[in-house]
């Protein structure tokens, strides 16, 4: 199911930051984790999801973006960390391997920081994914079950009933 999303990625714990917006997050989180698209990410190497929040439309996923891109590295973290103290990758969250997550709701968030507060605070529940899918891996591609698990997960998110190559 494609849910329109704004989010956050990094390279580690305080580290590199990236801010995005998608209509598939598991697929984008999947380009961004194995370099499958060149830019900025794979310069970097910026691959944990850390933080992300679901939208109703696109035009509300992308004025978020838009905010949050203009906040300074303070008020990002402090928004990373209010639902992710860890800084833990959040690929099990998304595939649905981890449901117990919390992340804010839409529509309750702010537009931007005001001078005394660093971030939105409300938060939600995030529902399962029935998909057991797990992250890939560097290396996993040398290994025919892993490989195997990654033609099945682009096969998914292509949309297909059946697991096919990897285009």
């Amino acid at each position: 199911m494609k849910t329109p999303a704004v989010y956050l990625m990094a390279s580690q714990r305080n580290g590199t930051l990236y801010v995005g917006v998608t209509s598939d997050l598991i697929k984008r989180d999947w380009q961004h984790r194995t370099h499958a698209v060149a830019g900025f990410t794979e310069k970097y190497n910026v691959t944990l999801l850390v933080w992300f929040e679901q939208h109703e439309t696109m035009e509300s996923a992308i004025a978020r973006e838009k905010a949050i891109k203009k906040w300074n590295r303070a008020w990002k973290f402090n928004l990373i960390e209010q639902t992710n103290p860890n800084w833990l990758d959040l690929w099990p969250v998304i595939t649905g391997e981890q449901a117990d997550f919390r992340v804010p709701d839409i529509g309750e968030h702010s537009s931007a920081p005001s001078r005394h507060s660093s971030a939105p605070s409300r938060h939600s529940r995030v529902g399962g994914n029935p998909a057991k899918q797990t992250a890939p891996q560097s290396g996993q591609n040398d290994c025919p079950a892993a490989q195997e698990s990654l033609n099945s997960l682009d096969s998914r998110l292509r949309g297909n009933d059946e697991a096919g190559e990897i285009a």
